[in-house]
């Protein structure tokens, strides 16, 4: 009797053919650009089905389609497509849903380069409307809607302020308006939570994050429906020419064995130091979906099971030289971008946004200069915390 597995043995064990050969554990990097056929016949048949066929590798690759039934597995999603980042696939998804004029609703707190998309390319070079929300509104969301409205784009929790927006009545409201559905679940992974079964059309993922966690690839994910991916596959995906080399996807199958183990340690390391950060003096307020304070912990404990290993809290000064000596006296945290990685990261948004963003939308979205975020690590949370607090003594 065939018993369908727990997802997590299903990461770690492969039923592929192309394992089998020579009893090999891991499968095969097909290091290929272009795949031959035996005949005129062959070839015509394989163009018949292209999307789902082997020819090229801008299209299709063996080793990349592999990965990429692993991970559509993982999401409870009929398919998935991997790109060749996280904004690759956040572009082509975005890009799928809408044409010239339409208006889309999203959150004024988006990833940076997401907004960027929209704000530096789709607004003057294809003159779609945006209406930027809060996110944990739903009467904003509602009253948003125009008869041109093709897209509600999400991002739960957002990745600087953590914002959290009800995904089970979103997408009733977009059902009921024939809006399609979009989420960035980067943040929380298919481990912590499962977008699709409740109702998202299309699932983005920058696998360079928790997907990846070794900070060695970049990568990104779309997952959804046969017919939504299949879409993308033979339009965006194809003539942007955004594919994963297969090197980069055999790294991400490596990441994938050990993604629960990886995440269930950076949520427990996470909450140890989010408990820690909010009773300290120095600090002024705590932002971690983990932490019974949290002001949507209700919600986050309704449509997630977990909290992964993001952190941000603001410092209780506005002194920016003891800001910055704070930041640069920590010896465990690594300074740089992005997260999700085996290594604890510090980042404060006001690096990046005094100089690339406007005052209005700084303002927009809520960034201060004492706001830090923090990806927390693998390592041991102790040493963790001794670094913070010595850093701390700073300010």
């Amino acid at each position: 009797m065939n018993k369908e597995h727990n997802f997590v043995t299903d990461l770690i064990h492969d039923s592929n053919k192309e394992g089998e050969a020579y009893g090999a554990v891991v499968p095969p990097i097909y290091q290929n650009s272009l795949f031959t056929f035996n005949s005129w016949a062959a070839l015509e048949q394989a163009f018949q089905d292209k999307v789902n066929s082997h020819i090229y590798t801008r299209g299709n690759n063996p080793t990349v389609t592999f990965v990429e039934k692993k991970i559509a597995k993982l999401a409870k999603g009929e398919k998935s497509k991997l790109f060749a980042s996280g904004m690759a696939a956040v572009s082509s998804g975005i890009l799928h849903f809408m044409n010239n004029g339409d208006h889309m609703i999203t959150l004024k707190n988006i990833y940076g380069p997401a907004h960027s998309l929209l704000n530096n390319f789709m607004l003057p070079k294809m003159g779609v409307e945006v209406t930027y929300v809060s996110g944990n509104d739903i009467e904003e969301i509602k009253n948003s809607i125009q008869p041109n409205t093709k897209l509600i784009y999400l991002e739960s929790p957002t990745s600087v302020t953590f914002i959290i927006q009800d995904i089970e009545k979103i997408v009733e409201i977009a059902k009921k308006h024939n809006i399609a559905t979009v989420i960035d679940n980067s943040w929380a992974t298919p481990i912590f939570q499962k977008t699709l079964p409740m109702g998202i059309d299309l699932e983005v993922h920058s696998c360079s994050k928790y997907l990846g966690g070794h900070s060695d690839i970049i990568a990104g994910a779309l997952i959804g429906s046969t017919e939504v991916i299949d879409s993308i596959a033979g339009c965006e995906y194809e003539l942007l020419g955004a594919k994963l080399s297969p090197h980069e996807a055999s790294l991400l199958l490596r990441s994938l064995r050990t993604l629960d183990i990886r995440m269930a340690k950076h949520q427990s390391n996470a909450l140890f130091i989010a408990e820690f950060l909010e009773k300290h003096e120095k600090i002024k307020n705590i932002t971690y979906p983990g932490l019974k304070s949290f002001n949507q912990h209700e919600l986050a404990c309704k449509q997630m099971s977990g909290f992964s290993g993001l952190i941000s809290f603001q410092l209780n000064t506005a002194d920016l030289t003891q800001i910055i000596k704070f930041f640069d006296s920590l010896k465990l945290f690594q300074k740089g971008v992005s997260w999700g990685g085996h290594e604890s990261l510090i980042y404060a948004p006001a690096i990046s946004c005094i100089k690339e963003l406007t005052e209005e939308q700084i303002n927009m979205m809520g960034i201060t200069l004492g706001d830090m975020r923090i990806s927390i690590g693998l390592e041991d949370k102790y040493d963790l915390l001794a670094d913070l607090n010595q850093s701390l003594d700073f300010i």
